[in-house]
């Protein structure tokens, strides 16, 4: 019987070879299947295969290489594999787990690279399992690039094809990386993003209401118009836990300002900012707010800080904003306690501890300068140059930018005072000199040889400069790298560069400088904004920083103890985007622009691809 049979069997997997040969899976190709056998194994087996079946073997091998963690040992294995001889899904796996091995190397253009192969085109005809885990490095790969509202996207079009711990840990990653967007997104939906517009009007709705209670109504009034929603289903956490918390309206403010004296400048914009915000909530009708009482009390007439908070206290104060000065904060700072919850406009000593009921909110240079190294990481650069003034401040800016370069694993070149304006150019110079004896000794003979045209060159491992500066002394930055054959490097910036003045021979000298700066002067279409230099026109100007602190001081006071109960919120400000630290400072993130052509250009924050 069994040898009738086999001819039939014969015959009917000729027939199946026949028509797999002809089918589109074989155009498609197989994924590298889960091994049982070890890393060493496998890599042997492939020594003994042949090429198609060697690479099948070494792409498992890298992979589970890559799930123990030994980075080095994939990237090494997967090097050996001849990419293109593979068929499209061996292509789509080698490039996802390339993109991860770069990712986890920090190396994001190499990530980027690998997710743009042409074989990712048949990505929705491999597994499910494939399909997720493709898509996922690609979520991540676009939010360590800072396209935040790329990666929710995709991570929302990841969301139908999880489930369990992986569909809850995706939830509330869409969720992060929305709610830390600007408040100033606009994308074009296509007509079949719905779950994408439920959860960007969600965002919307609970960053638009003011107090607590009023996102809270927010939350309740989304659910009602989104049901079936999948947040709506399952609230992420950090809006199940907001909607727990118990609202408590802030009625009576304390504005603790030096009227008079070297900061009375200052501290008059800080208050017209917190006053003009104060009306416009009052023009909305805002809950909560309109019933608040703001009292003036100017610092330079304090017998002392205990009156004051005695005072305060008899008068039914909740709130202290202020002070200003420096010296008050630190001593409030050395206090174990405070009678009224303070948020202070100034910060004290670094690493000062400090009581519980003490917040601190203000202009920190650091924050611009950890906002720099976020940004020239997320552009790609590795390698820097770091120059900010003499003195205590400058110290301290590069001291900011140091940590938070090292600590996203970034290479400090080198990190200097600027110099006198006279010295300024032969200190860059320097910095960019040739690097070797060698190099040196063949400028110095090609330009000894008058036969040979030749220009100096400068050092290549140099991606970008941070520049804090003033004006001036920026305006001899690029002037400089240009002499020095460096235009090409990029410059990355404080606002400390940007006077505000609409000079277009100084911006020009500033031609391609990118800078951090607030969303205040940014856009001059803010509603805020342009009441407040109806009556302050210096509010357009380098001033107009300050009185967006004092609309921000505004935005805080009823806020801080949401900050506190949800570490992980952020409120877009007039200053920057605020989250409150550990150390409950006020941090800021900032939008960016560069001078372009005699004007201030806004470059975008997070696009979508």
């Amino acid at each position: 019987m069994m040898a009738r049979l086999r001819p039939l069997l014969i015959l009917g997997l000729a027939a199946m070879l026949s028509a797999c040969a002809s089918s589109p899976s074989s155009t498609l190709g197989e994924l590298p299947r889960t091994p049982q056998a070890t890393t060493q194994q496998l890599l042997q087996q492939a020594d003994q295969s042949d090429p198609e079946k060697a690479a099948q073997l070494r792409l498992a091998a890298a992979d589970q290489s890559f799930a123990k963690g030994e980075i080095a040992r994939a990237r090494s294995i997967i090097d050996q594999v001849p990419m293109a001889s593979l068929k499209p899904a061996q292509q789509i796996f080698a490039n996802t787990l390339l993109a991860e091995i770069a990712l986890a190397d920090d190396r994001l253009q190499q990530a980027q690279q690998a997710l743009q192969h042409p074989a990712f085109e048949r990505l929705g005809e491999l597994p499910i399992e494939q399909q997720i885990r493709s898509q996922t490095v690609r979520a991540k790969v676009l939010e360590a690039d800072g396209q935040q509202l790329a990666a929710a996207r995709e991570r929302v079009f990841t969301a139908p094809l999880l489930s369990g711990p992986a569909a809850e840990a995706n939830h509330e990653a869409i969720w992060s990386l929305l709610s830390s967007l600007p408040g100033d997104e606009h994308p074009h939906l296509a007509a079949d993003e719905t779950d994408f517009d439920g959860w960007l009007s969600l965002a919307a709705a609970v960053k638009q209401a003011g107090t607590i209670a009023q996102q809270q109504r927010a939350i309740d009034d989304w659910i009602a118009r989104h049901p079936q929603h999948p947040a709506a289903q399952q609230l992420p956490v950090q809006l199940a836990q907001l909607r727990e918390l118990a609202d408590q309206p802030l009625t009576h403010v304390a504005l603790l300002l030096p009227m008079q004296g070297k900061l009375a400048t200052v501290a008059q914009a800080l208050r017209d900012g917190f006053l003009a915000a104060h009306l416009q909530a009052q023009q909305a009708q805002q809950a909560g707010q309109s019933a608040l009482q703001i009292e003036l009390y100017d610092s330079t007439q304090l017998t002392s800080l205990d009156n004051f908070y005695r005072q305060a206290e008899t008068n039914g104060v909740q709130l202290v904003v202020g002070p200003l000065e420096k010296d008050l904060v630190r001593q409030l700072g050395e206090r174990e306690r405070l009678p009224i919850t303070t948020l202070a406009l100034n910060y004290s000593d670094a690493g000062q501890k400090t009581p519980p009921q003490l917040f601190q909110f203000g202009l920190a240079a650091e924050d611009e300068a950890r906002e720099v190294a976020r940004r020239a990481w997320a552009d790609g650069h590795r390698r820097a140059i770091a120059l900010a003034p003499r003195g205590d401040w400058g110290a301290r800016i590069l001291e900011a930018f140091r940590q938070s370069w090292d600590q996203a694993g970034g290479t400090l070149i080198a990190a200097e005072p600027l110099a006198e304006p006279v010295e300024l150019a032969n200190q860059i110079a320097r910095l960019l000199q040739l690097r070797d004896s060698e190099a040196r000794s063949q400028h110095l003979q090609s330009t000894l040889d008058k036969s040979v045209t030749s220009e100096p060159t400068r050092r290549q491992d140099v991606d970008f400069i941070f520049l804090a500066a003033t004006p001036q002394q920026a305006q001899q930055v690029r002037p400089t790298l240009i002499f020095q054959y460096a235009g090409d490097i990029p410059v990355y910036a404080t606002s400390h560069l940007h006077a505000a003045n609409q000079n277009r021979t100084q911006y020009l000298d500033l031609e391609g400088i990118r800078f951090a700066e607030t969303p205040w002067l940014l856009d001059n279409q803010l509603p805020l904004r342009q009441q407040i230099e109806q009556k302050w026109p210096q509010a357009g100007g380098s001033l107009g920083r300050l009185y967006a602190m004092g609309a921000d001081a505004y935005l805080l006071a009823p806020r801080l103890n949401q900050l506190l109960a949800l570490p992980s919120t952020r409120l877009n400000g007039l200053s920057g985007s605020l989250a409150l630290n550990p150390q409950q400072r006020i941090e800021r993130q900032l939008p960016w622009a560069q001078f372009h052509d005699g004007q201030i250009e806004r470059l975008p924050n997070n696009p979508l691809p």
